[in-house]
């Protein structure tokens, strides 16, 4: 009987320690914007700020992130890229792939000199997805 009560509290303490080491992230968005390039493969104007009310989890557990919009945008992380700094911005990149395939870059900026404001940049070769987002 003493056994089982050892194995049941080994479990319970296990299962709480994973926790308290898991590393996941969550945002909420406020708005979103959208640039294309034209025909000619110059960058063209950012789209009008879209207000939106979406979550966002990042977690590195699972090497994913997840834009729980309409259709749920999966980006698995390939590979991490190194923190950037300088005087204005404080960046973290990720190298993924969407749910189709496709590669594209991962940024979450922090603004430093904007208040500490928060973006998720989802670059493609052919247009960018910025979310305004904040933790919870």
């Amino acid at each position: 009987m003493n056994s089982i009560r050892t194995y049941i509290l080994l479990l319970f303490l296990g299962l709480c320690l994973q926790q308290a080491y898991s590393q996941t992230y969550q945002f909420k968005t406020s708005g979103f914007s959208v640039l294309e390039k034209n025909e000619r493969g110059k960058w063209g104007e950012w789209s009008n700020l879209d207000l939106v009310n979406l979550s966002v989890v990042l977690d590195t557990n699972k090497h994913r992130i997840v834009v729980y919009s309409q259709e749920i945008q999966l980006f698995k992380i390939v590979d991490y890229i190194e923190r950037e700094e300088n005087d204005t911005d404080i960046v973290y990149s990720f190298m993924c792939k969407d749910n189709d395939g496709r590669e594209c870059k991962l940024s979450i900026i922090t603004r430093k000199k904007q208040d500490y404001r928060k973006q998720l940049y989802i670059n493609y070769d052919n247009h960018i997805i910025v979310y305004n987002i904040f933790s919870v």
